[in-house]
């Protein structure tokens, strides 16, 4: 098949949305499909551009002209869907609210090219740019979901959202996000991520993710103020960008006098280093639709503990692989930690799971297997 992958930035640093498209481009380059991902230069990682390349996809760059709220602005694409859109079998569209989405589905529609849609938790019902979403959604967003063939949920918490926001039903398909199972064959050597930032407290408790309101921090700072007095040589580490957060982050360590216990370490490049040298990750967001964080350190050896409102969730549970605990509830969170953290077999035990059921559910051959079939239902749209 000839295949179009559209993504407003293409940049390790993005996560989701980002990954998602570099693994999956990667996938359906070496399963024979000819691949091109559009993008804009906003951010553009020339490693993750290499290695994509490498792999036999194509990655076109058309300049951000404006950046509105990351609403990125890139006119010149026009030009090129106008010569180019009707050569594709399918596109897949990444996000949800795009200047480029927004293009393509209207190249798309007129040229009679079908589309999927993976929103990849945009349609969340956030605050943040409130007016911006609206007016997006009243020239483009509703027929972006109301004209897409097929839309990809990678949990039920993103079907819920989908349908909150007016998709049909009946046109979603629920299929995880994978993980590249090649990536952890040869981790890096215990303690060189506690050599980097100069951590020697015995214990390390780990939260990678952005730093956001709705990722749980909070909960997490005041569950570990009664870790730390249970284990006083221990450290809770808090790496990510932020975003919008971190102020208040750094108010509520301060206001617990946790200063010297609490290390932001902001944006980590190989987040592998930081799940070897923890004892345990924590991933305590609401309204999450997935949480790939755990999922990685699980394949890294650590054990994890996530919220209810982690999409990633019914995936720990199936699998048996990590403790889920009620959002917000910060004493069952507390007794999680330290049961992990002084459990070493239980924790271990875990792991193993965790490694077989990742193998055999949510490797990327076996997600983009998954994805191609919902690819030859969309053709026929």
């Amino acid at each position: 098949m000839k295949i179009l992958q559209v993504v407003p930035f293409f940049a390790e640093k993005r996560a989701g949305e980002v990954n998602a498209c570099f693994n999956l481009s990667k996938q359906l380059a070496h399963r024979g499909h000819d691949v091109t991902i559009v993008t804009t230069d906003f951010e553009l990682d020339n490693r993750c551009v290499n290695l994509v390349t490498n792999a036999g996809a194509r990655l076109i760059p058309f300049h951000c002209a404006m950046n509105v709220q990351l609403l990125l602005i890139s006119p010149s694409i026009r030009k090129w869907l106008v010569h180019h859109i009707k050569a594709f079998d399918i596109v897949h569209l990444h996000t949800w609210r795009s200047y480029q989405n927004a293009v393509v589905h209207n190249y798309a529609t007129r040229r009679h090219v079908p589309y999927v849609l993976q929103a990849h938790g945009s349609g969340s019902p956030q605050t943040e740019k409130r007016n911006l979403k609206r007016l997006f959604d009243w020239v483009s967003g509703a027929g972006l979901l109301a004209d897409a063939c097929r839309l990809i949920a990678v949990s039920e918490a993103e079907v819920v959202q989908y349908v909150d926001n007016g998709a049909d039903k009946n046109k979603i398909a629920i299929i995880p996000n994978g993980i590249d199972t090649s990536r952890y064959r040869e981790l890096p050597p215990r303690g060189q991520f506690r050599n980097q930032y100069d951590i020697t407290t015995e214990k390390v408790i780990l939260y990678i993710g952005r730093l956001h309101r709705r990722k749980g921090i909070d909960f997490l700072i005041a569950a570990f103020d009664s870790v730390a007095r249970a284990i006083p040589d221990s450290t809770l580490v808090i790496a990510g960008p932020d975003e919008g957060y971190s102020r208040k982050a750094y108010e509520l360590v301060k206001s617990r006098g946790l200063q010297d216990r609490v290390r932001f370490v902001g944006f980590v490049d190989d987040p592998r280093a930081a799940y070897r040298d923890a004892d345990v990750l924590v991933y305590p967001a609401e309204q999450e639709i997935f949480g790939l964080v755990v999922l990685e350190a699980i394949m890294c050896g650590t054990p994890v503990i996530v919220a209810e409102g982690c999409g990633c969730g019914n995936l720990v549970q199936a699998g048996n692989f990590g403790s889920v605990v009620r959002y917000g509830d910060v004493d069952q969170l507390e007794t999680a930690i330290l049961h992990l953290i002084q459990d070493s077999n239980e924790s271990r035990e875990m792991v193993r799971r965790g490694k077989r059921y990742i193998e055999q559910n949510l490797a990327w051959n076996l997600i983009t297997q998954k994805i191609e079939g919902l690819y030859e239902e969309a053709t026929d749209c």
